[in-house]
């Protein structure tokens, strides 16, 4: 499997490419391409564009969660469609597999946080498959569905508000997912913000797959300022795990990789980043 961050924070040196507070990960798994968030502007396009990734060769767009950084670039890539239409160069008809609540309205201090477009807007444009279920994408990748929360203390605290049939909530982000990728050096974990906890995340993979070996963790951990106590407990959780190497990126700062690092391998993440797991 080849992934390859098309938006982060970050850019790598010498690369030239464009970064925002975002995330999309692109993924092949041979002839499979996924395409996991897509950050919060053109970003995404301009990346792609610039790296030969051919978005209108998508099999699967999946969303990790329904905020802003991680879904406002779908419009974007839905115009970049359209555009590519109307030159005779047609997209192909991907799925969108998401949380059921990660299209739910959502607004934090007065603001929209949540997606731009509504259900009916992205059902012109993509297969919806919109599930709590893991859901198996390839032969070896999985979303993971809803993530039980087993590590109560490690999930975010609650976000805003969420629009419900009954009103709003308070928004505890029960979208929040990730997927799951089987090697031959065990799992690749990735992540779109954690926001369930990266406890719960690395155990629920592990359940739903059958490997518990994790060859590596790449994405958001959501370990922005967080107090030395949790730091220590996630580093040896992760180390305990037998977690290989971890890539974190988005939204972990820099106290939270120097903290990991004393446990686990950290690498270095930016836009342009390609890995490849055997």
């Amino acid at each position: 499997m080849e992934l390859t961050v098309l938006v982060d924070n970050n850019t790598l040196t010498d690369r030239y490419l464009l970064g925002e507070p975002g995330l999309a990960l692109f993924l092949r798994d041979q002839d499979h391409c996924t395409l996991f968030d897509c950050g919060y502007s053109g970003v995404l396009v301009a990346n792609a564009g610039r790296l030969d990734i051919d978005l209108r060769r998508l099999d699967a767009v999946v969303l990790s969660h329904g905020h802003l950084d991680h879904t406002w670039g779908l419009s974007h890539l839905i115009a970049h469609y359209a555009g590519e239409a109307l030159e005779r160069r047609p997209a192909a008809r991907p799925a969108l597999f998401a949380h059921p609540d990660a299209l739910a309205p959502r607004q934090a201090d007065g603001l929209p946080i949540g997606p731009l477009l509504a259900v009916d807007a992205l059902a012109g444009f993509f297969d919806l498959r919109l599930t709590r279920q893991p859901v198996r994408l390839t032969d070896r990748l999985v979303f993971l569905g809803e993530i039980p929360k087993k590590h109560p203390g490690d999930a975010t605290a609650p976000i805003g508000l969420r629009q419900t049939p009954s009103g709003p909530v308070p928004d505890t982000l029960p979208d929040d997912t990730a997927l799951a990728w089987r090697g031959r050096d065990g799992l690749v974990v990735v992540t779109g913000c954690s926001h369930a906890g990266i406890r719960n995340i690395v155990d629920h993979a592990r359940d739903v797959t059958g490997e518990k070996r994790v060859a590596a963790v790449v994405g958001g951990l959501h370990l922005l300022h967080a107090a030395p106590d949790k730091l220590a407990a996630v580093a040896a959780f992760l180390r305990e795990r037998g977690v290989a190497a971890l890539y974190p990126c988005h939204c972990t700062d820099l106290a939270a990789k120097v903290a990991l690092a004393g446990a686990i391998p950290v690498h270095e993440v930016g836009v342009g980043l390609r890995l490849a797991f055997p």
